[in-house]
């Protein structure tokens, strides 16, 4: 479950864990290749996928004059 660092615990035996609450589910997302779903609750910033095709591949110098290429 992606979560804030504030969110409650799910770990019944931490002391002064709180009952009888519920955590609402922002949004729910598939992580295809890994083969799961996962639950976002709150607001959180997620770290995004890596592409296919790593960007490096379109980087290159020209030797003449030094100039890179392929970066935006």
């Amino acid at each position: 479950m992606a979560k804030t660092h504030l969110s409650l615990s799910h770990d019944p035996e931490l002391k002064g864990r709180p009952s009888g609450f519920r955590i609402p589910i922002r949004s729910v997302r598939a992580s295809v290749g890994a083969g799961f779903l996962y639950p976002i609750t709150g607001s959180i910033r997620l770290m995004p996928g890596l592409p296919t095709r790593p960007a490096y591949y379109d980087i290159d110098i020209e030797l003449s004059t030094g100039r890179i290429i392929g970066l935006s």
